[in-house]
């Protein structure tokens, strides 16, 4: 694990999805960053979440930077919690023959394009002299080289996808805003409803609680600088195989 927290936020944070890990984090910010107004932000709005946010829906991305502009402070982080693996009419698939096209368009859709538009829609807070930190879930089987046991097509994909658009923003915003950070983290398995049809064969051990996976999610955070931009790392801090 990583070494005690070395970074100081002051001012706005928003954490996109508040399900198991993102309420985890929010709340795991608050406890750890005094300084930090930290909002959240979900499809269901108030009062599950700070503010309502479809991340797949352009006309709400296209009113946020409004929304947090509005709450006077410097936007700080924006850490995007927001992911599908499975759901009505969605299932990983095992073998080529469950492959489908709108099966692949919803994994792509919340896993890979919805964080980048999400950082899209927050650019025009960014400040060229002020420190600022995206990050975004990502997945150990999101990662190609690490990939031994095949299946889970769609998922696996839109993940790398996320990996390769995440880590060209931050080239771009080393170049445009010095100061930012651009993280993809994955937390390891967590008892969330995500990971909860497919953890029978997970160690005891293994299985993190989201208070847990947030605590150590927020210590790698918080060691990240901008000469670090664009790792992909786990969530005790170790880089992953792309």
């Amino acid at each position: 694990m990583v070494e005690a927290a070395s970074t100081t936020w002051v001012g706005l944070a928003l954490v996109v999805g508040p399900g198991g890990i993102g309420s985890a984090v929010a709340a795991e910010l608050k406890r750890t960053c005094p300084d930090l107004k930290v909002l959240t932000a979900g499809r269901h709005g108030p009062p599950a979440s700070s503010l309502h946010l479809d991340i797949e829906n352009d006309s709400d991305l296209d009113g946020l930077s409004a929304s947090l502009d509005a709450e006077g402070l410097p936007l700080r982080l924006v850490f995007n919690c927001s992911g599908r693996l499975h759901g009505p009419g969605l299932q990983p698939e095992k073998r080529l023959q469950q492959v489908d096209r709108s099966q692949l368009e919803q994994q792509f859709g919340i896993n890979a394009m919805a964080p980048i538009l999400l950082a899209k829609a927050i650019e025009p807070l960014l400040q060229r002299d002020q420190p600022f930190h995206f990050a975004s879930l990502s997945a150990r089987v999101g990662s190609i080289g690490d990939n031994r046991t095949g299946g889970w097509y769609g998922y696996r994909a839109a993940k790398a996808a996320q990996n390769q658009l995440l880590r060209c923003l931050s080239i771009e915003w080393a170049r445009r805003w010095p100061l930012a950070t651009v993280s993809l983290l994955h937390p390891g398995t967590t008892d969330t409803d995500l990971s909860r049809p497919f953890q029978s064969f997970v160690a005891a051990d293994k299985l993190f609680s989201p208070e847990r996976a947030a605590r150590q999610l927020v210590e790698v955070l918080l060691q990240q600088t901008p000469e670090q931009s664009g790792a992909f790392l786990a969530w005790d801090g170790q880089s992953i195989d792309w």
